[in-house]
């Protein structure tokens, strides 16, 4: 089957530099962005009934700017000053910088991990065992982090700032793709809650992380493209080496 149209379940890029118009241009189709998610903060209610107290914490620790950005609206609802010596522990340098649009950025309150992930995370809070550690999350986290902190023995409190929700289609919405492109188990069930009638058929599946890919094969549906792997360790790039060989099959 010849693929035309594909669908990425995010939303459109900010920057005319993103590869998947290359892919646009280099293979012929014609690519749609739509969120099958979307997120939204807890009330000030709600983070009250969680009964924590964000100055009982001398650190938070970050895996998204979405996070982010609810500790900080929470904070003001919740008329909470946040010290100027808090420090912040991120997954990676892109969400460290994010801080800039919220507190002045110091190199000795903010730290990353170079390689960008958990487990280095966890290995930059092992060398800072004293703090008091506060973990911004979502109602859908990955417990991956906490459970490593709880093995270390670290001091911490998990808080649900927001949660991610269906971004429901409109009836008038068309839904004529011969692929579709997801990136969170959210996004598959937010596709069977849309479309509880949904049959795959030709339709063909990509996913990014293994989570994702686990979501589509429990719902009962066939997985055609997954990233990373060491040949496409991006989810463009795993789309491209698929389009390439479906044009050698011609």
């Amino acid at each position: 089957m010849k693929i035309k149209n594909i669908l990425v379940s995010q939303p459109k890029p900010a920057s005319e530099k993103s590869p998947y118009y290359d892919l646009e241009k280099k293979y012929g189709v014609k690519i749609n962005f739509r969120p099958f998610i979307k997120v939204e903060g807890i009330t000030a209610k709600e983070f009250r009934h969680q009964r924590i107290s964000i100055l009982d914490h001398t650190a938070v620790v970050f895996t998204a700017r979405t996070a982010i950005n609810h500790f900080f609206r929470l904070c003001e609802e919740t008329r909470v000053d946040v010290p100027e010596d808090m420090k912040y522990f991120c997954i990676n340098e892109t969400v460290a910088l994010y801080l800039q649009k919220y507190i002045q950025y110091r190199k000795r309150k903010i730290f990353y991990p170079a390689s960008g992930k958990i487990e280095g995370l966890v290995t930059l809070i092992l060398k800072h065992p004293s703090e008091k550690y506060l973990v911004s999350v979502s109602d859908v986290n990955n417990d991956d982090l906490c459970s490593l902190l709880e093995e270390k023995k670290i001091f911490h409190t998990k808080s649900v700032m927001y949660r991610t929700i269906s971004n429901d289609f409109t009836p008038e919405e068309e839904f004529n793709y011969d692929m579709l492109v997801f990136f969170s188990p959210n996004g598959i069930a937010s596709l069977m809650k849309n479309f509880p009638d949904f049959q795959q058929g030709e339709i063909c599946i990509a996913t990014l992380g293994k989570s994702t890919a686990q979501a589509v094969k429990d719902a009962g549906l066939r997985l055609d493209i997954e990233a990373p792997t060491p040949q496409a360790p991006s989810i463009t790039a795993a789309i491209e080496a698929y389009l390439k060989e479906s044009n050698k099959k011609k």
